[in-house]
């Protein structure tokens, strides 16, 4: 069965073998490293977009976010944002706080809960990231692997901003 019609792949610039050996193992680690943390912070109650809503909310100014910055910032929709935070007030690590500059708008605020959880998780997070990725690459390698990656970080958060 032939999937791709010889005028189309005429067209297409088709990844070259070392092309799809990085592109397959940038997938693969992503997929195995995100599922890992997940795995780690489990113990703790928590997701990774649990995780990603508390670490943005703890560098936060007066540890709050608008909803929709929130939303942005974590790469969710305002609706699965709202259902993830939802979850988290009922945990105890949020609360959500009317804006009072904007009648509808809502902030995010991380509880004293949330900043107990985070102290608590942090560092078992940072750590699970150097077992799982940090330590397994030379000093020199992770130079060159962040200089690599981010004209892409670049060039993918101008796309979403457009």
């Amino acid at each position: 069965m032939e999937t791709v019609t010889a005028e189309a792949e005429g067209a297409t610039a088709w990844l070259t073998e070392d092309e799809q050996h990085a592109w397959r193992i940038h997938l693969d680690v992503s997929r195995l490293l995100m599922y890992q943390l997940e795995r780690d912070l489990q113990s703790f109650g928590l997701t990774n977009n649990d995780y990603e809503i508390l670490v943005n909310l703890s560098e936060a100014e007066e540890r709050r976010l608008r909803m929709s910055d929130l939303a942005r910032s974590t790469l969710q929709s305002k609706s699965r944002l709202s259902h993830q935070i939802t979850r988290m007030e009922s945990a105890g690590l949020v609360r959500r706080e009317n804006c009072e500059s904007d009648r509808r708008g809502l902030y995010a605020v991380l509880t004293d809960q949330g900043w107990a959880t985070m102290r608590q998780v942090a560092p078992r997070h940072v750590a699970a990231v150097r077992a799982h990725f940090i330590d397994l690459i030379t000093p020199e390698d992770l130079a060159t692997y962040r200089r690599a990656l981010a004209p892409v970080a670049d060039h993918l958060r101008a796309v979403r901003e457009k």
